[in-house]
């Protein structure tokens, strides 16, 4: 007789049986209309339009009366508007794991990030998540699709990227697609969305069909979840059969098998699943006494009590000031999250850590079989997750991003998904001299780079991630770089000679010359460290990898501003700034000084010009002549004296 052996992962998953079930609760009592099928089986759908329950295709197609059930699947943003619009009562139903992909996609949007969606785009699940994106978004298939994707949207490698999935997409093909995201898309954000329901169903399908002769894939064959499996198993178990219902079992020979493997996508309901194991069981040859594993037996296996130590996932129910109620994901059980195993921080409180209807993954500390209950704690699974997530990041060299919460004299501490990793303080800074206070509480990126798996230890570099970001800057620098270009860049360092100016990675120096237009003594003068300012290439040194930058503008040249505000006439306010045997100098504006000569100096002639003027004295003088090429400037305050005077016997021979 064949060994038959029935997935535990078969079946209805948490978020169909809770829609399944709400329908059938409200069909006993009120008028129902759902969105679409409520399940991808044509069994249960049947059985439910017997019970009065109708499907429309829209909002706007739903009959007076009737109450609207959101499917699983969930809708878009659109949709719940044109309820709201069209004033309907309605149920939403949609599973609290796609509910959570809704969130994350709308979250992405407001913040300009570009949202993939891994997935079919035609199933109604993808619909729905498109529906909720308020930015830029991309669906694809598969990993190949990606590389196109990317291939024809270079911005995807630099711009920020929000990853997620379809809830029952197939695992293999999406550690495939993070490969391929990973190593192109620098600024991603990866959420891992396949249910994890999915992902053990899968797993357990496949693992299934690698040790028997012949599989059975029982569920509709419209259904995502269920063609997956098949696929799934097909790869492995060349007997590899989808069917709907035991009426299909007819046409398939079991007489060669001796390992029968019998799994069922989220879709097929309990009921259909024990016709098909009966069947199978009726065809079976009686004469054997090996012992026959029932239906019944299969199921107690199947829904055997969980184990202390066990992976289980919850949804919040209700929230107390000392503990939250979760039921618990596949099992008709409640759970018990206690303060202190929910966080660390003593001070937190439950309200604001979680809301009702949260999923969390969660462990089994204790069970109670005799109030039903199970103790969870979700502290230790985030330490877990995170440790898990470090351990990874070793050998993948994936830059992890955590805060800062101690400094010590050895380096820093930082936590990333709740696990400490220690940074020594000759990894923490870009260079050895730097100080580490500064890091605390600020978030840091960094590499591990040493890991002790049996005292949980980890050690990071925070030097290893700036080095490489440079090393990016400065070939995206050299890549662009041209005379004449205009940069936005920060003061790094003052030398007697100039300033070093950090233009992207790479540092380029202001001569002092260059600096200001007028005559300066010190950089410091003009600019100091820290300081951003907008320099330009003038002169660039391909060999030596040397850069020359000018900082002082065209417009800014003095002699530009004589030539439009001081024109030969003009009388100007100077300042004497110098005295000689043949004259003295004045400041016209800063960075221009002009000759008045002895001779122009007064209306007489006079010895010399400290008879009539000091240093720091203010006079005013006429322009009288401008030589740009040479760089000179002629003053006359005889000139003006001389006006003067004619002005004055103008005005007496007028009043003659």
């Amino acid at each position: 007789m064949s060994k038959v052996t029935l997935a535990k992962t078969a079946g209805f998953c948490f978020g169909v049986n809770r829609a399944v079930n709400m329908v059938y609760e409200l069909a006993e009592k009120e008028k129902v209309c759902t969105l679409g099928p409520i399940i991808h089986n044509a069994e249960v759908v049947n059985e439910l339009k017997e019970k009065g329950v109708i499907i429309a295709d829209s909002p706007c197609d739903v009959k007076e009366g009737y109450t609207v059930v959101i499917r699983s699947h969930g809708v878009g943003r659109k949709v719940y508007d044109e309820i709201s619009g069209l004033g309907l009562k309605y149920e939403d139903a949609t599973c609290p794991f796609v509910s959570k992909i809704h969130k994350t996609v709308a979250k992405a949007g407001k913040e300009n990030s570009t949202v993939i969606i891994i997935g079919d785009k035609n199933h109604p699940e993808v619909k729905g998540i498109e529906g909720h994106c308020c930015g830029q978004y991309f669906t694809v298939k598969n990993h190949d699709e990606i590389e196109n994707l990317v291939e024809n949207h270079q911005e995807l490698k630099t711009n920020k990227v929000t990853v997620v999935s379809q809830t029952t997409f197939d695992v293999s093909e999406w550690k495939k697609s993070l490969k391929i995201i990973k190593k192109v898309c620098t600024n991603a954000v990866i959420f891992d969305t396949i249910c994890n329901a999915t992902a053990e169903r899968q797993e357990e399908a496949r693992s299934l069909a690698e040790k028997s002769d012949l599989m059975i894939v029982i569920g509709d064959k419209t259904s995502s979840n269920t063609c997956k499996l098949y696929d799934i198993c097909r790869r492995v178990c060349s007997r590899t059969y989808l069917v709907e219902t035991s009426k299909e079992l007819s046409s398939i020979d079991f007489s060669t098998a001796c390992d029968i493997g019998v799994t069922a996508g989220a879709s097929a309901p309990a009921r259909i699943i024990k016709e098909v194991l009966d069947t199978m069981a009726e065809n079976q040859v009686n004469s054997s006494e090996e012992k026959e594993q029932d239906f019944a037996s299969m199921l107690e296996e199947h829904m055997q009590s969980y184990n202390t130590d066990g992976r289980v996932q919850g949804v919040v129910d209700r929230i107390t000031p000392n503990e939250i109620y979760v039921d618990i994901v596949g099992k008709k059980q409640a759970g018990i999250v206690k303060l202190d195993e929910l966080t660390n921080d003593p001070n937190a409180k439950a309200e604001d850590l979680v809301k009702v209807g949260d999923v969390l993954d969660l462990l089994i500390m204790r069970t109670n079989d005799q109030e039903g209950t199970v103790m969870l704690s979700k502290k230790r699974v985030d330490a877990q997750k995170g440790w898990d997530t470090v351990k990874a990041a070793l050998e993948s060299k994936e830059i992890l991003t955590g805060v800062v919460t101690e400094v010590n004299k050895g380096g820093v501490i930082a936590v990333t998904d709740g696990t400490k990793v220690f940074i020594p303080a000759s990894q923490a800074t870009a260079s050895k001299n730097e100080k580490t206070d500064g890091l605390l509480k600020q978030e840091v990126r960094f590499r591990i780079i040493d890991i002790n798996d049996r005292r949980r230890r980890a050690v990071g570099s925070i030097r290893s991630v700036i080095n490489e970001e440079k090393s990016k800057a400065r070939e995206a620098f050299w890549a662009g770089c041209e005379v004449g270009k205009v940069y936005t860049g920060t003061v790094k360092s003052l030398t007697s000679y100039g300033a070093f100016v950090d233009i992207g990675g790479v540092d380029g120096m202001i001569h002092i010359s260059e600096l200001s237009w007028n005559r300066i003594k010190h950089p410091s003068e003009v600019v100091k460290v820290g300081d951003v300012v907008e320099v330009y290439v003038k002169d660039i040194d391909e060999e030596k990898k040397n850069i020359s930058l000018g900082y002082k503008k065209a417009e800014d040249n003095p002699w530009e501003v004589l030539k439009n505000n001081y024109p030969v006439g003009t009388v100007a306010e100077v300042e004497i700034v110098g005295l000689t045997s043949f004259g003295a100098f004045a400041k016209i504006i800063p960075g221009i000084d002009g000759l008045i000569h002895i001779s122009q100096i007064a209306d007489r002639r006079i010895e010399k010009p400290e008879d009539e003027l000091t240093i720091g004295q203010k006079v005013n003088a006429k322009v009288t002549a401008i030589d740009f090429d040479k760089k000179r400037v002629s003053l006359s305050i005889r000139a003006l004296l001389e006006d003067n005077a004619d002005d004055s016997d103008a005005e007496e021979d007028d009043n003659e």
